[in-house]
């Protein structure tokens, strides 16, 4: 059974395959894929806003604290000089403290600048790709547009296009149509003229039929032989009917 399954899915994807390739405008993938890449860019760029913004706020927080450790130092020395040891060393405790602070603020920006640094590293490779990329597409859509225009001439020079080849075969059955209907008439004429083709709407027989065109021929032959005694005067026997009268003889008394 797993077997069966594994022909079925690797069949399935052949031809999701090749439905894939043939519905694929190469075009239209290098504009989606520019436009990714595009995508990615701006996603790069919002990642260094981010963290030069985060960078800034820490800096803003590091000179507030410094300011603060010079105030408290100046507040130390004043207690001093009112002889208010206690408050000179609660003075430098807050100090010591805000310095303190001030060493892991100093950290945690240099780290900020150090993924800025590498974010704008990767914002410019990303960028000169995309402008190659950018570049190369467009080299290929030139190409791939005047190779489709060329196929394109080309079936229809040769007539090998799909419209071309509809159109050969729209041709051919006409002809083969009018070669049909030709060739029925010819056989409907023969028919008709050797008489093996019987009329419709004559009820008679085949016999009947040659019977009639004798009697047509013989009434032909009387009518004949009947003009031709009235205008030689003299009687021809129906056995004489059908001989030719030669040029300048005349006949017998």
């Amino acid at each position: 059974m797993a077997g069966l399954w594994q022909r079925f899915m690797l069949i399935f994807k052949s031809k999701a395959s090749r439905a894939l390739d043939r519905a694929e405008n190469p075009t239209e993938t290098l504009d989606y894929s520019y436009e990714q890449m595009i995508q990615q860019l701006q996603n790069v760029k919002r990642g260094v806003a981010d963290v030069v913004t985060s960078k800034k706020r820490l800096e803003l927080q590091t000179q507030s604290i410094e300011q603060n450790v010079v105030k408290l130092e100046t507040q130390a020395r004043q207690a001093l000089a009112a002889n208010r040891e206690d408050l000179a060393r609660q003075a430098l405790e807050r100090k010591a403290a805000a310095q303190q602070q001030l060493q892991g603020l100093d950290a945690q920006v240099q780290q900020l600048a150090d993924q800025q640094e590498k974010l704008v590293a990767s914002q410019q490779t990303l960028e000169a790709r995309i402008e190659s990329f950018r570049s190369e597409k467009e080299v290929i859509k030139a190409q791939y547009s005047a190779a489709q225009a060329q196929v394109k001439i080309g079936e229809a020079a040769t007539g090998i296009g799909r419209g071309m080849e509809d159109t050969g075969m729209a041709i051919q059955r006409a002809r083969d149509k009018t070669e049909e209907l030709t060739a029925r008439a010819s056989a409907i004429e023969e028919l008709t003229a050797t008489g093996a083709l019987e009329d419709l709407g004559d009820n008679r027989t085949q016999l009947d039929r040659e019977l009639s065109q004798i009697s047509s021929a013989n009434q032909v032959d009387d009518e004949l032989a009947k003009l031709k005694s009235e205008v030689g005067g003299a009687p021809i026997e129906a056995g004489d009917q059908k001989k030719e009268i030669e040029p300048g003889s005349t006949p017998a008394p």
